[in-house]
């Protein structure tokens, strides 16, 4: 494949199919064919910005000059659409989650192997630095051996007013904002998970979940937090890792935060604290010379390489960055989740329902 005019086609043509469209136009030796929508006016959108509005779905995957088609439609349209381009002998990104169940993405894998074409997610969030970070700070063993991370995304304004809220459309936070949180947790611990237990809110919207808090317990004492929530008007941080030689927060999108280590363990005394009902020495804070700050290191990353790397495993010269295994654990793993809630039960065969 000649990497220097690979064309791509978008289906969809909403918010996440524009940014497609906009990230595309930045992207060196990649070129946007068109796109095609179900609705007109969206269309007509498109063509008002110079692109290319196909007029049916069989007239995109007609055209021989597209190489790469990605799909940002409602999510349980995710299946028959990915499968019928591929069948058309088209490469596929879809968006996510990728599908409802680990069912359907088994066909979904099934018909990129039948028509030996290139199918994976556009998991992008595994980009973003403040995962990138924390990441980091985790593989480099920075704060000792780690016991427990938080990772949350708080929001006030309730679950979406689209198909993000219903139900057969597979709505939810789950699905929207855990298949992100789920995998990059499952990319930055390496570890065999021992429990899952979950709750779900339905705090907005009876049909589909609103939020969401999961504690997963994974091998070597390690327990994760992954929450989500639509009506919290005082957000809590967005991660928070605790090690055994210090802690370190990240509190918001601005990647405001800051890591604190020991540095005396010897000096353990500490002035008590008094409330109105008493005193504790036990919660009292680390006096100043026994600890010290530091800044969070900057891990800068570049989304466009996701597509770049879809270029080159379409030419043969790179592995695909989003794997087909990696996409199953995840999906596996929000099956769990639901059935957690769903039943108020800890889920304990995690790993051996991932060898199935």
């Amino acid at each position: 494949m000649n990497q220097k005019n690979v064309k791509i086609a978008v289906i969809g043509y909403g918010g996440m199919g524009g940014w497609h469209c906009n990230k595309i136009a930045t992207i060196e030796g990649l070129e946007l064919a068109g796109i095609y929508d179900i609705l007109e006016e969206r269309r007509a959108a498109a063509e008002e910005k110079g692109i290319h509005a196909y007029a049916s779905l069989e007239e995109l995957l007609a055209d021989p000059q597209v190489q790469i088609v990605t799909v940002a439609i409602p999510n349980q349209l995710h299946k028959p659409i990915c499968i019928q381009a591929m069948e058309a002998g088209k490469n596929v990104v879809c968006e996510k989650p990728v599908a409802l169940s680990h069912e359907e993405l088994e066909e979904m894998i099934a018909a990129s192997k039948a028509n030996n074409v290139l199918f994976t997610v556009h998991q992008n969030r595994r980009w973003d630095e403040d995962y990138r970070i924390m990441k980091h700070i985790y593989d480099e063993g920075t704060l000792g051996k780690v016991f427990r991370i938080e990772s949350r995304v708080h929001g006030s304004r309730g679950i979406p007013g689209d198909w993000r809220n219903q139900k057969e459309c597979g709505g939810g936070m789950v699905l929207d904002w855990g298949v992100h949180l789920l995998d990059q947790i499952m990319q930055m611990i390496q570890k065999p998970v021992k429990t899952i237990y979950a709750e779900l809110s339905y705090v907005t919207n009876e049909a589909c979940d609103d939020g969401f808090t999961v504690i997963i317990k994974f091998e070597d004492d390690l327990t994760v937090e992954v929450q989500v929530g639509t009506s919290n008007f005082i957000n809590l941080p967005r991660w928070y890792m605790l090690g055994e030689n210090g802690s370190a927060v990240i509190e918001n999108w601005g990647l405001d935060g800051k890591i604190v280590m020991v540095s005396d363990w010897q000096n353990r005394d500490a002035v008590p604290v008094v409330t109105a009902a008493g005193l504790t020495k036990t919660m009292a804070p680390r006096t100043k010379e026994t600890i010290k700050e530091y800044p969070l290191p900057r891990r800068e990353s570049d989304i466009r390489e996701f597509y770049q790397n879809v270029m080159k495993a379409i030419a043969g010269e790179a592995e695909q960055l989003i794997k087909h295994d990696e996409l199953l654990r995840v999906m596996k793993l929000m099956e769990a989740v639901f059935e957690s809630a769903e039943q108020n039960k800890v889920i304990t065969d995690f790993e051996e329902r991932c060898k199935k």
